[in-house]
């Protein structure tokens, strides 16, 4: 997302070799990945050669960030690249097979070295850039479907003053400006701590609605994996019957 580059086979690895690296979602509700495969120096996919796109369907709808897919890169003696995406919570699997050598003369490998180092503080800089822009606008799809909920839990101050993060953070990445989308982002987080409080007030309400504290805290201690709890409640009933 963002088309920044992760290194996960560095240059001049022994091979045979093999390297693996977790990923995760960006959306809601998101039922698959494309990957990318590069070759090369810089912080960007654009920038580097592109050698194959790998992609994996059928991934059920979960939320943003609880889908982990592995991503496993393997060369072998002769120079052949396989690549293996894995979701871990539901086994589905893609593989691809190319040759990353291929067609790369000796000039060709030092030309790509040499302008990894021409534009290392340029490529760093936009790498940055693309994270930030990436961190920021998660954290406004997160608040705006938290308020899209739950937005009647903030008086008309909080929700002015949420607003208007939201709108500093939007401009911040319009203009392009990575310092301001930082520091916005973690102005929006201040701001949205209220929300986030009340929407946890509001769900342990809801899951214990129409039930008696005494029964909920006769499940807790009835539950094997907390013997100190019914323990302690055996000794506060004791107690109890002595006074």
């Amino acid at each position: 997302m963002g088309g920044v580059a992760e290194k996960i086979l560095p240059r001049n690895t022994t091979t045979p070799a093999g390297r693996a690296q977790q990923f995760t979602t960006y959306a809601d509700g998101q039922t698959g990945f494309e990957l990318h495969v590069v070759q090369g120096e810089r912080e960007l996919a654009a920038d580097n050669r592109s050698l194959a796109r790998v992609t994996l369907k059928g991934i059920p709808p979960m939320p943003a960030g609880a889908a982990k897919l592995e991503v496993t890169f393997r060369v072998d003696a002769d120079g052949m690249l396989t690549v293996t995406a894995r979701e871990l919570n539901t086994g589905i699997e893609q593989h691809i097979e190319v040759t990353p050598s291929f067609g790369l003369s000796g000039d060709d490998v030092e030309r790509m070295l040499l302008e990894s180092y021409e534009h290392a503080e340029s490529d760093l800089a936009a790498r940055q850039l693309r994270e930030r822009i990436i961190e920021g606008e998660r954290v406004i799809a997160a608040t705006e479907a938290a308020l899209k909920v739950d937005g009647d839990l903030l008086d008309e101050d909080e929700r002015a003053e949420l607003d208007g993060a939201l709108k500093a953070l939007r401009d911040a990445i319009a203009a392009q400006d990575g310092k301001k989308i930082h520091h916005r982002t973690d102005g929006l987080d201040r701001a949205t701590q209220p929300l986030a409080e009340r929407r946890m007030d509001r769900a342990v309400q809801q899951a214990m609605k129409g039930r008696a504290v005494a029964e909920i805290e006769d499940t807790v201690k009835d539950r094997p994996e907390h013997p100190h709890l019914a323990a302690s409640y055996a000794a506060d009933e004791a107690s109890d019957k002595e006074t």
